[in-house]
């Protein structure tokens, strides 16, 4: 804190919150964005939070949507803070200059985690960085798992998306008084986070709240409604309750969460199972994301910065040892790739032609990533040819095995390489000049509507961040794995970190 600045103050439609000074940097945490969604508000859609008298402290992060803890071999490499509390639906904002007069770009950040783990308290997503050059930082908690994507007889789907419209509705109406410029507002996320952002591209109610969009690592799809029903009968089933709503609000918070992880268990890219996901409904999502979006039918002229990174399966598969365990069942784990991905022989046949040096954790890897990933963004950048820009994160990891592994890139992102916690993927050494023009292009796109380099063409313009030296373009990079992948048809799973 600044010693010769006081707190700064900031009026919301529903009262008064009082920040910090940050190394120049003005942020607010934990600001409710809706009503706690417990009680008789439990798996419903969100409402306004009720107004205060006063002033509101926002010096510390508000309360972590319910999540069970990531398994040990997951959190050696990822943090997820954990805040008790039942005003989970909350924001945080970091800015340059809150005053109303300020008029700056706006990025709205949606974490990722599955959609049934992480929060906007992870601290690789300080905001700080994009404050400090010159972009409002807003990120949000949303409902997860069984709380925000269960699917049931008696209640709204999707009461996770309807929390993130209700934020966005938030920044709308009040980010103005924080210097921000409501005009102005990019979504992005990783992930998880990502494949919401690509949702809400799609969703009729979140248009006009943001005018581009960022997905990291995470395409448009809506999951299919057996699978979330299955998860949700799973859960019923173990707790010896019907697969209602009604029934699960009355199931003590620690043991469904408990429970919520013991059948989440096989829930992976690699592996499959039944999962939480968003799903087409008759209200919020009406058609698949995907499917609307490639067609035109949403988000029309919307910017889109797109990517992933080189490497995206190695944390899903070195941590617990799964990276040997697929090379040493050789020919059984190609198979069960090609169920993964719905394919025939041809398509590992024409990876392993493509790349004969490769093992064959690397073969089933990086079909999976570009079933789940790369068609579908390759699809959507080609609907969206001359406002879409495509990177790939190429950078490996100075940790053993993980390479340019999922969620890798976003330390460089928000340009906090610096803390412990980016440094549990990272190692250390992290390039600083890559942290630069990596976070760089985001703030520009924010503030532009261009990163800095070609947007997506015939010719498949993608940008390369891989710290050796400055970023490149290359033209057509994976094109001959995409089209091997995209002829196996197919839909896609959900992203699971």
């Amino acid at each position: 804190m600044t010693a010769d600045r006081t707190d700064p103050e900031v009026p919301t439609p529903y009262g008064v919150v009082r920040g910090r000074w940050e190394h120049g940097v003005a942020v607010f945490r934990g600001i409710p964005y809706a009503a706690p969604p417990f009680g008789p508000r439990r798996f419903r859609p969100p409402v306004p939070p009720d107004p205060w008298d006063g002033v509101r402290d926002a010096g510390a992060f508000g309360p972590t949507a319910p999540k069970p803890p990531y398994s040990p071999a997951f959190a050696r490499y990822l943090s997820d803070p954990d805040i008790p509390g039942d005003d989970c639906l909350n924001l945080n904002v970091w800015t340059p200059d809150p005053a109303p007069a300020a008029r700056l770009p706006v990025l709205v950040w949606l974490h990722g985690g599955a959609l049934t783990r992480g929060s906007s308290a992870v601290p690789v997503y300080d905001g700080h960085s994009f404050a400090r050059d010159g972009v409002v930082l807003v990120s949000l908690n949303y409902r997860l798992g069984i709380e925000g994507y269960g699917l049931f007889p008696d209640a709204p789907a999707n009461a996770g998306l309807r929390d993130q419209i209700a934020a966005l509705e938030w920044v709308r109406e009040s980010i103005a008084a924080f210097g921000g410029d409501p005009g102005l507002v990019t979504l992005a996320g990783q992930s998880a986070g990502a494949i919401s952002a690509g949702a809400l591209l799609a969703a009729p109610r979140a248009r006009g709240l943001f005018r581009r969009a960022v997905l990291q690592s995470g395409a448009p799809e809506a999951t299919e409604r057996a699978k979330v029903r299955r998860i949700v009968r799973r859960m019923a089933n173990r707790l010896k309750i019907p697969a209602t709503a009604e029934a699960f609000a009355a199931v003590d918070r620690a043991l469904l969460l408990r429970v919520q992880g013991e059948v989440g268990r096989l829930s992976s890219p690699v592996l499959g199972g039944p999962a939480f996901g968003i799903v087409v409904d008759d209200d919020v999502l009406p058609r698949d994301p995907l499917d609307a979006l490639v067609a035109g039918d949403a988000a029309p002229g919307t910017d889109l910065l797109l990517g992933w990174t080189r490497d995206e399966y190695r944390l899903w598969l070195v941590p617990g040892g799964l990276l040997q365990r697929v090379d040493r069942l050789g020919a059984v784990a190609l198979a069960g790739a090609r169920a993964r991905c719905r394919c025939g022989h041809d398509v590992p046949r024409g990876y392993r032609a493509l790349h004969p040096d490769a093992g064959t954790a690397e073969i089933v890897g990086q079909m999976i990533t570009d079933h789940l990933l790369r068609v579908p963004l390759h699809r959507l950048a080609d609907a969206r040819a001359g406002t879409s820009y495509v990177y790939e994160f190429a950078w490996p990891s100075n940790l053993p095995d993980l390479g340019a592994c999922h969620a890798l890139e976003l330390g460089f992102v928000f340009d906090s390489g610096d803390l412990p916690d980016a440094r549990r993927l990272a190692g250390e050494g992290a390039p600083r000049s890559l942290a630069e023009a990596m976070h760089t292009a985001w703030v520009r796109f924010a503030a532009t509507g261009d990163p800095g380099w070609e947007a997506w063409d015939a010719s498949h313009p993608v940008r390369i961040f891989d710290g050796a030296g400055s970023p490149h373009t290359v033209r057509g990079l994976r094109d001959r794995e995409v089209a091997l992948s995209g002829s196996g048809g197919g839909r896609r799973s959900r992203l699971r970190a």
